[in-house]
């Protein structure tokens, strides 16, 4: 578990995985910056025994890396 001050948006909570940064190639194989960004779903999480809405990455969901909250 990653722990973070303040507020991180677009990063998932239990693997801390973030934006990636590539390219887009058009037709003519013009390349323009873009950026990939991790599938994060907001989702209650037990963290010490309390509830929490947290964002996770689906990776990390399917992987049962965090404890979905009753």
């Amino acid at each position: 578990m990653l722990l973070f001050l303040g507020a991180v948006p677009k990063v998932c909570y239990s693997c801390g995985k973030g934006p990636a940064f590539g390219h887009s190639r058009s037709h003519s194989m013009v390349a323009t910056k873009r950026r990939f960004n991790p599938n994060l779903q907001k989702v209650r999480i037990s963290v010490g025994g309390a509830p929490r809405r947290e964002y996770v990455c689906t990776r990390c969901l399917k992987a049962s890396k965090v404890t979905k909250a009753v």
